[in-house]
């Protein structure tokens, strides 16, 4: 049996797009599932959109989520170069035995020919398809021009029966020779397109499986022409559907839609999002929705990809985020905390507790800044804030809440221990009688000026350390003592 070998094979023209990582992702699955190869080539035959440091961008995405490639432009293989603009020489000797085997042509037609013929198709109301008039050229009139003459290599599709080709999600799939255009395969600046290039390279590189977006469905006949010209063995096809913004739009960086390296600023980890995108358009044959890389490719099947196309859905990325980190040890989640804290923490206190209060509160690392502003600052707020329906606090009630923690609060000598302010804070309710939201709330709004933060009135009053929470308890009480219920 042929080893199967898939290949991703991006242009570094920007930013990972989700639905090119997604691409990766079940490019990976599909030959680690089956012990294969999982090849990188970068395609850069577009020297107009290259964009500096995308390179860098596309091997560092590769390695964040855990798809690490059997062979690329730095990891050598048996099949290299795996940068295209390196492999010129060969797609040129490629092109040209294409000619000598009719199924391609040499054309001269420059931009004002084929813009004539769209004006005329445009006036007539029909669809445009260039007819090239280079056809009729004899091989000495082709010899004698091309040495004065720009030309490029253009592919030859004669009329036929219809194409039929079959793909392992859509199915056989036919398409009438007579919509096909012929397509340039090689420019003028003996630079490949990307409609040649990556047939050439499958074929050299042995990939024996094509992964890739549905939009290239309408191209695969072009490309197997060029497989059926050289005699050579077509790869097994599989499209997926497209990742959508909502049911009309699909995403796009070029739109502001998020890209891996926005999320992963804005506090997603690289593992949840990988796990994510991999349920955009596939599906387990269970209910199981957390996944490890390991266990998508024993599972993952190609049957199971859906037609549809998938909407990528931010509140279920952002559950499945807050699933990951509450997975996580405190000590894991502590450590990845850390540098969130260093921008949003600036008083000194215990953030080891920190790091518990939002252990199991927390969905996105950037909502760290929000959740914790409360202990640097304790911000203006309404008197109203203490009056609670459904905790059954009043005014008279707040007001003794915050009596009786300030004895606690000065009767405690080792602030140091969190278990001391703790027990001490917890027996304020049963000693007095009272329900512990109608003691608990008062306090915790007192000291954090907020109606909902990550920890409570047991908690947050060690964080903030002794004077600082007799400070603010002290203006609650002003607060309360100056109002009127």
């Amino acid at each position: 049996m042929k080893k199967v070998r898939t290949r991703f094979a991006p242009s570094p023209t920007g930013y990972m797009h989700i639905g090119n990582l997604r691409t990766a992702l079940y490019e990976y699955l599909v030959a680690k599932r089956e012990n294969g190869d999982f090849v990188l080539r970068i395609e850069d035959t577009d020297q107009n959109r290259l964009v500096e440091g995308t390179v860098d961008i596309i091997y560092d995405t590769l390695n964040q989520v855990g798809l690490h490639y059997d062979e690329g432009p730095n990891r050598p293989g048996p099949f290299g170069p795996y940068v295209q603009s390196e492999r010129l020489p060969m797609y040129k000797k490629y092109a040209e035995e294409l000619v000598d085997k009719g199924g391609a042509h040499v054309c001269f037609c420059d931009e004002t020919v084929i813009q004539a013929q769209r004006d005329v198709a445009d006036k007539t109301g029909t669809p445009f398809k260039f007819q090239d008039p280079c056809h009729h050229l004899n091989e000495n009139e082709v010899s004698l021009r091309k040495v004065s003459e720009a030309y490029v290599i253009r592919q030859t599709i004669l009329p036929g029966t219809t194409t039929v080709f079959h793909d392992e999600v859509y199915g056989d799939i036919e398409v009438d020779r007579e919509i096909l255009d012929e397509q340039v395969l090689l420019k003028s600046d003996g630079f490949p397109t990307y409609n040649f290039a990556n047939v050439i390279d499958d074929h050299h590189m042995e990939i024996s499986h094509v992964v890739r977006g549905n939009e290239y469905l309408s191209s695969t006949p072009k490309y197997n022409l060029i497989y059926e010209s050289f005699g050579w063995e077509k790869p097994k096809y599989i499209h997926l559907p497209p990742v959508m913004k909502d049911e009309q739009h699909k995403l796009s960086k070029r739109n502001g839609d998020a890209s891996f390296q926005d999320l992963v600023a804005k506090g997603y980890l690289a593992e949840a999002i990988l796990n994510y995108i991999a349920l955009l358009g596939w599906s387990p044959d269970t209910n199981q929705e957390i996944f490890t890389l390991e266990q998508l490719t024993q599972v993952f099947s190609v049957s199971r990809i859906s037609k549809s196309p998938a909407i990528f859905d931010i509140e279920k990325l952002t559950w499945m985020n807050g699933m990951y980190l509450r997975a996580m040890t405190l000590e894991e989640f502590h450590n990845l905390c850390l540098p969130y804290y260093k921008e949003a923490i600036h008083r000194d206190c215990d953030l080891k507790e920190v790091s518990k209060i939002l252990h199991q509160r927390l969905s996105v690392l950037s909502e760290i800044p929000e959740m914790v502003n409360f202990i640097d600052t304790l911000a203006d707020y309404d008197v109203t804030m203490f009056y609670h329906p459904k905790m059954k606090t009043n005014r008279e009630i707040s007001i003794l809440a915050l009596e009786e923690s300030l004895k606690v609060y000065e009767s405690i000598e080792n602030w140091q221990s969190v278990d001391e302010v703790h027990q001490k804070l917890a027996e304020v309710p049963v000693r007095l009688g009272l329900k512990n939201g109608q003691i608990f709330w008062p306090i915790r709004t007192a000291v954090t000026g907020k109606q909902f933060t990550p920890g409570g009135a047991l908690e947050i009053p060690y964080i903030l350390g002794k004077d600082e929470t007799i400070r603010r308890t002290q203006i609650g009480l002003e607060k309360l003592r100056n109002s009127e219920q």
